[in-house]
This record gives C-alpha cells, sequence and structure tokens, in this order.
C-alpha cells in the first residue's frame, strides 16, 4: 500500500512539473511575440509619421523628388514587414526607413525656414519620441528572447520545449551597416 501511495505521488509530482514546464515555455514564448508585436507597432507608428513629415518638407524642397520617392518605398518595407513574423526583415526594413529619414533631414537641413516652421519641428519631435519607443521595445524584445532561449537551451526546460512547441527566437539585430553613422549624399 505504502508503495502504491509512493508511485502515485511521484507520477502526480511528474505530472505537475510537466505542466509547469510545458506552461513556463509557452508563457516566454508569448512573452516574445509580444515584445515583438511592440515593435511592430512602433515601427507602424513611425511609418504613419512619416507622410506627414514628407508632405512638410514637399511643401519647401519640391525638386527633391527621389528622396521622397524612397522614403515611400521605405515606408511600404516597413509596412509590409510588420505584417510577418521574419525578424531580419523588420530589421532591414527598419534600417532602409530610417536611412530615408536622415535624407529627408537632410533636405530640411537645405530648408532655414523649414526648420523654424512649428509643424515640422512638432512632426520632428514626434519621431525622435518614436525612435526611443522602438529602441526601448527592441530591447524589451532582446530581452524576452534571451530569457526564452535560456529556457529552452537549459535543463529541465529543454525536455519540454518540442511538446510545448517552442523554439529558440532569433534577437533583433542591427542589419549590417547600422552601427555607422549613414552618410547622405545627393
Amino acid at each position: 500500500m505504502l508503495i502504491a501511495l509512493v508511485v502515485i505521488v511521484v507520477i502526480v509530482a511528474l505530472a505537475g512539473f510537466a505542466v509547469v514546464g510545458f506552461n513556463k515555455l509557452r508563457t516566454r514564448d508569448i512573452e516574445a511575440q509580444e515584445a515583438l508585436g511592440g515593435i511592430d507597432v512602433q515601427l507602424t507608428r513611425r511609418a504613419e509619421l512619416i507622410p506627414n513629415l514628407v508632405e512638410t518638407v514637399k511643401g519647401y524642397a519640391t525638386h527633391e523628388r527621389e528622396v521622397f520617392e524612397q522614403v515611400t518605398a521605405a515606408r511600404a518595407g516597413v509596412q509590409a514587414a510588420a505584417a510577418g513574423d521574419d525578424v531580419p526583415a523588420k530589421a532591414a526594413a527598419d534600417a532602409a526607413l530610417q536611412q530615408a529619414l536622415v535624407r529627408v533631414n537632410a533636405v530640411a537641413e537645405n530648408y532655414p525656414e523649414l526648420k523654424a516652421s512649428q509643424n515640422f519641428l512638432q512632426l520632428q519631435g514626434q519621431l525622435a519620441e518614436t525612435e526611443n519607443q522602438i529602441a526601448f521595445a527592441r530591447q524589451y524584445y532582446n530581452d524576452a528572447v534571451a530569457t526564452l532561449n535560456k529556457l529552452v537551451a537549459t535543463i529541465p526546460w529543454m525536455f519540454f520545449s518540442g511538446i510545448a512547441n517552442v523554439h529558440r527566437r532569433e534577437f533583433y539585430d542591427a542589419p549590417e551597416g547600422q552601427q555607422v553613422a549613414p552618410k547622405v549624399e545627393f
């Protein structure tokens, strides 16, 4: 009788441990998904602010058509990347849009009356705030991925990763060339 009771307790303990392991991995995976969604929200916010900035600059710099076309293409790339789960594609689209914004700001530097425009200054402030939020969202995502990846790679949680259908995730790394300040040429 005592042996049967010990066996039952051990089975219940193992089942409880399996449930805890499964739930822990799934919870961390969902946190990483939510964090990636946070990046998408901020990238989309920035992409939505850009048309207003471009229209403001266009009023002063009508002959800079190529710059505005690049911004439009980069913005479309961010929106397409935000629809998927490909982290490197999101990072590349983000980098392209960042480069396009640098070019818009370079154009604005040539127009002192534009730089003094209240609308332009307000848009630049909103974009700067959004850039800070994007940086925070990236860090939050990378922290969530680090936690998840540690669990997936360590005993005993690694034994539950297949059952929970949870796998390592990629970090949100800056694409090649992002570590160096971009060069702007017209």
